[in-house]
Parts: structure tokens; C-alpha cells; sequence
């Protein structure tokens, strides 16, 4: 049984998708529920995420990238050092711009502040930061406005800027498909993400299924990506999640902590463009790719973007799994350092 308040979750989500597809409106399962249920939210609406269903979906994106990794891909790999270097110089950058942003001029105390600042996941970044003393109402809401800002703004940019077309296609509908290959994928999928959790990966619901889809890719037993109503789900679901995020706001959270992550965006946006103009002048990426892959947006989202401008699928989560696994392994070990350090002065 779903329950009542996600029974009218769903409603919305869907009927948001719906709205958005009949009016021509750019990745419609994606912006449809993710609109919808953030108005619905705001309006004080009870809603309620699906937990595991919505993390099931994102093993279908772990499955789309894993099954990209084709030989040429992993040839091209030493390619893409280069640019996957500059990764660490990015974070120190967030870092050294966000977190005096937050502590002084917004006035939150250095654990918040510093969490706030690393674009990590959403989830991650709040654990870490309620459990070495931040506070988490905060952090959740600055990282949900992050990612929406950068979900709604990084469209507009990539069709405006970089000429992009949002329609590439996505997956072949599933009826086309082989049964052995959707039986494969599913196995993937649920394997995959259940091994990772087992073994505490971070991002187990994408990784796992991605390492495991990848496998499989280059030894020629998966063929296809995973069907187009399976990615056009998760689209749904992960709209959903993010415009759930916002049940419970009010007034001074919204000026506070909402604007925040507003403003923070705009910092992220500007030196966004600054790697991605590094990388495409020194020959590393060209600009689409370049500008998707330095995104700090979420796995899963920047994996729905890519796929659906038709982008370097495999270099766009090369560079991302470069920033998450950073700033998750790394992050804490930092935050224990200045701990220390304030401690001695």
C-alpha cells in the first residue's frame, strides 16, 4: 500500500509529468513532478518521498552509464586525465569561496558553513555535517536548493549557451528489446546496487549497477541500454524527490537558509564556466561536455542531462564520480583537521 500521502504525491508527480508533456515543455518527467510537487510543498501539502522505490530508479542510471562503457571509452580514458585533474582544484576553490561565504557573510557557525560548501551528494553532505554538529535542517535545504537551481538552470544554459538539443533519444522502448537483455539489466540493477550497499559504497544505488552493467557491456552480454520508460520513471521519481525536499519550509527557512543556496548557486555557476572555458581552451573536452562534467549538480541528475543532449555519457560520470569520491572520503578527514586545529588555538 502506498498511503495516503504518497498516494497524493504520486498524483501530483504524475499528473505535473503529464502538464509539462502536453505542453511541450523540456524533459517533462523530470521539471513536471519536480515543479509540481515544490509547489505543492510550499502550499503545505503533506507529502512524502517513496524511499527505496526512489532509490531503486537510480540504479536504471547506474545501468545507462555502465552500459556506455564500451572498449572505445576505456581507451579513451588516459585522454581525459587531464582534465579529471583539475577536479581536486575545483573543490579547493568551493571550498575556499563557499565556506567563508556561508560562515561570514550568512552567518552560519564553520560546520555548517563547510558542509554546506562541499558539493558532495545531498544526502552525504547532510549526514556528515548533522553528525560532526551542524545543523542538518540547514545543510538539507542549501544542498536541495542546489540542486534544483543547477537541474533547472543547467538546461537553460546548455540550449542558450552551448546550442544543445534536449531531445537526443534516450533508450529504445522496451518492447523492442530482447527479453535475455532486459532480464540482464535487471539482474545489474538490483545486483549490483545490493553488492555496493553490502560492501558500504558510496552512491551504492548508481555505482553498483554501473560497475556491474559495465562488466557485462565489455564482455558482450549487454547490448542495449536500459529501456525508455524505465529511464523516463526514474526521470519522474528523482523530479519528485528533489521537490519533496521542501515539505515543511517556512517563511524564515525560505529567507535564510533557501536564499543561501541561492546566492551560492550563482558562485557555483561563474566558476562552473571558468573550468569549463580551462578545459575547452586547452583542448582537454569540448564545451558540452566540459560544462556537464564540472556541473556540480547530483549523480543522477547531470546522468539524466547527459543522456538526454546526447553527451560523452562516459566522460560527463567519469568526472563526477571523481567529485563525489573526494569530497565523501575526503570531506570529514579535513573537517577533523580544523577541528584540531581550533582546538590548539
Amino acid at each position: 500500500m502506498l498511503g495516503r500521502q504518497r498516494l497524493e504525491t504520486l498524483v501530483i508527480a504524475v499528473s505535473g509529468a503529464l502538464i509539462f508533456n502536453v505542453l511541450n515543455i523540456p524533459l517533462p518527467f523530470l521539471f513536471g513532478p519536480m515543479a509540481f510537487c515544490l509547489l505543492a510543498a510550499l502550499l503545505r501539502r503533506p507529502l512524502k518521498g517513496f524511499g527505496q522505490i526512489s532509490v531503486a530508479a537510480r540504479t536504471v542510471l547506474g545501468v545507462a552509464v555502465g552500459a556506455s562503457f564500451t572498449p572505445e571509452v576505456l581507451q579513451r580514458i588516459p585522454d581525459m586525465l587531464g582534465s579529471v585533474l583539475l577536479i581536486p582544484i575545483y573543490i579547493i576553490t568551493i571550498g575556499l569561496v563557499g565556506v567563508p561565504f556561508f560562515h561570514r557573510w550568512c552567518g552560519f557557525d564553520k560546520i555548517t558553513a563547510y558542509y554546506a560548501a562541499m558539493p558532495g551528494g545531498l544526502q552525504d553532505m547532510v549526514v556528515f555535517g548533522t553528525e560532526a554538529g551542524g545543523d542538518g535542517r540547514a545543510l538539507s535545504l542549501i544542498h536541495a536548493t542546489r540542486v534544483l537551481l543547477i537541474v533547472t538552470l543547467a538546461p537553460i544554459i546548455l540550449t542558450a549557451g552551448f546550442d544543445a538539443s534536449l531531445n537526443a533519444p534516450i533508450g529504445a522502448p522496451a518492447s523492442t528489446i530482447p527479453l535475455p537483455q532486459l532480464v540482464l539489466m535487471t539482474i545489474a540493477a538490483v545486483a549490483g546496487w545490493k553488492i555496493a550497499e553490502r560492501i558500504k559504497l558510496f552512491g551504492a544505488s548508481i555505482l553498483g549497477p554501473m560497475v556491474l552493467s559495465g562488466i557485462l557491456t565489455l564482455s558482450g552480454f549487454i547490448e542495449h541500454r536500459p529501456p525508455a520508460e524505465a529511464i523516463l520513471a526514474a526521470q519522474l521519481l528523482i523530479g519528485t524527490s528533489i521537490g519533496v525536499g521542501y515539505v515543511g519550509v517556512v517563511w524564515s527557512e525560505l529567507r535564510r537558509f533557501v536564499m543561501a543556496g541561492v546566492v551560492f548557486v550563482a558562485i557555483l555557476a561563474v566558476l562552473t564556466l571558468i573550468f569549463t572555458e580551462i578545459v575547452v581552451l586547452t583542448g582537454r573536452a569540448a564545451a558540452l561536455e566540459g560544462f556537464l562534467a564540472f556541473a556540480p549538480g547530483g549523480q543522477a541528475e547531470m546522468t539524466v542531462l547527459a543522456i538526454v543532449v546526447g553527451a560523452d555519457l562516459g566522460f560527463v560520470i567519469v568526472h563526477h564520480l571523481t567529485r563525489i569520491f573526494l569530497v565523501i572520503t575526503c570531506a570529514p578527514l579535513i573537517m577533523r583537521l580544523l577541528k584540531k586545529r581550533d582546538k590548539k588555538t
